[in-house]
């Protein structure tokens, strides 16, 4: 097949922050085309914004539905190929199922939906209509996130022992909601981000890059979650004891009003062998450490990394990648899946286009929060995982 994948955006207009980090990660490898939009809750905020962005106007719709249905009606050399969902959270449930049951692919922001039920029924449909679906768990897509997963799966560091993943931010350490900013808004609004705040904003980003690293999945937790800020609906700090499948043990921090803190992300993974290191603020470096021989640092682009690390970075060794190029990795493997299906190619378990985030990710997600404020509010109170 030659020709670019093509993609319909639903959110992401004007004033609008992770719109405009989905359509710089899905034009990077220069693969994937944005066709068209419904960019707003407000048609003519969404017609400008597709305006803002060169779309011809009749691609530019007035709500996910318009968008859809129309989308359906055209030739098959013209309409999407998938939609890309960058709402707030209460709204990424209803564009998804809505065009998996009209035959379109669906990627969409994390959390996968505003709650576990509705997780559930989406996993339901997806199996249903044998499509794709995948979640911009984007810090999975770093390659040496990619070098530590594999390092754990060929068991360089032996069984794994204990998990300590922390996601501290400091920008919510005061009431910022109350001035308006859109972010701060919807985000500690329990009618558009759901049961949790830290928890399900950032804390679920940290669940799933511990599970995505150690292969193991969480089987219950203990949970303490605080509102600290006076007047907030939602928590805005997070501390979990993790009991992993299989025996290990974890710890998971997250918070939002830990002050001067910048999008800290970090894990550690010790193994009966050794130990895995990796920071978000410094990513093209992981540490490996051992009982036996000095520390080992693993750099981005180098040859010795393995395959998926490999693929995973687009610049010789000391070029600086990060974040815009983790989340196009996201969307590179899902589009080279998505023309595996259109090329008629039925790819492995094991191939690299199937390495993105998935539906099943997206229920464990859901999970976790639920799992979490059923916890915290019973005093910490051992808690398992309803997958």
């Amino acid at each position: 097949m030659s020709r670019k994948i093509r993609y319909g955006m639903v959110g992401g207009g004007r004033g609008a922050f992770i719109g405009a980090v989905h359509r710089i990660a899905a034009a990077m490898d220069q693969q994937i085309e944005l066709v068209c939009g419904a960019f707003s809750s407000d048609p003519e905020k969404s017609k400008a914004s597709g305006g803002d962005l060169f779309l011809p106007g009749n691609r530019c719709y007035g709500s996910f539905a318009e968008m859809i249905q129309r989308e359906s009606g055209l030739p098959a050399s013209q309409r999407m190929d998938f939609i890309s969902i960058v709402t707030p959270n209460h709204v990424h449930f209803p564009p998804a199922k809505m065009a998996l049951e009209n035959g379109f692919h669906v990627l969409s922001d994390k959390p996968a939906t505003f709650d576990l039920a509705e997780a559930k029924a989406l996993a339901k449909l997806v199996k249903k209509t044998g499509l794709l679906y995948g979640l911009t768990h984007n810090y999975t897509g770093y390659p040496l996130v990619k070098q530590a997963r594999h390092m754990v799966a060929t068991g360089a560091l032996g069984k794994i022992r204990k998990v300590v993943v922390e996601y501290p931010q400091g920008w919510l350490a005061t009431r910022l909601e109350a001035s308006g900013q859109k972010q701060a808004a919807w985000r500690t609004d329990p009618k558009r981000s759901g049961a949790a705040g830290s928890i399900g904003d950032i804390g679920t980003h940290a669940e799933n890059l511990a599970e995505y690293i150690s292969g193991l999945q969480i089987e219950e937790l203990a949970a303490d979650i605080t509102a600290f800020v006076k007047g907030r609906a939602l928590d805005d700090d997070g501390n979990v004891l993790l009991r992993f499948k299989g025996g290990a043990k974890g710890v998971l921090h997250c918070s939002q009003i830990s002050v001067g803190e910048e999008n800290h992300l970090n894990i550690r993974i010790y193994g009966e062998k050794g130990g895995l290191e990796w920071h978000q603020h410094e990513p093209n470096t992981l540490l490996a450490k051992w009982s036996d021989q000095p520390m080992q640092v693993f750099r981005t682009a180098n040859g010795y990394l393995c395959d998926a690390a490999k693929a995973a970075g687009r610049t010789p060794p000391a070029h600086p990648e990060g974040y815009l190029e983790a989340f196009a990795n996201i969307y590179k493997n899902f589009a080279n899946a998505i023309r595996a299906r259109l090329d008629g190619k039925k790819l492995r378990a094991d191939d690299l286009a199937n390495d993105f985030p998935k539906i099943e990710d997206g229920v464990r997600g859901m999970a976790f929060i639920e799992a979490v404020v059923k916890s915290s509010k019973a005093n910490a109170k051992w808690t398992k995982l309803n997958v």
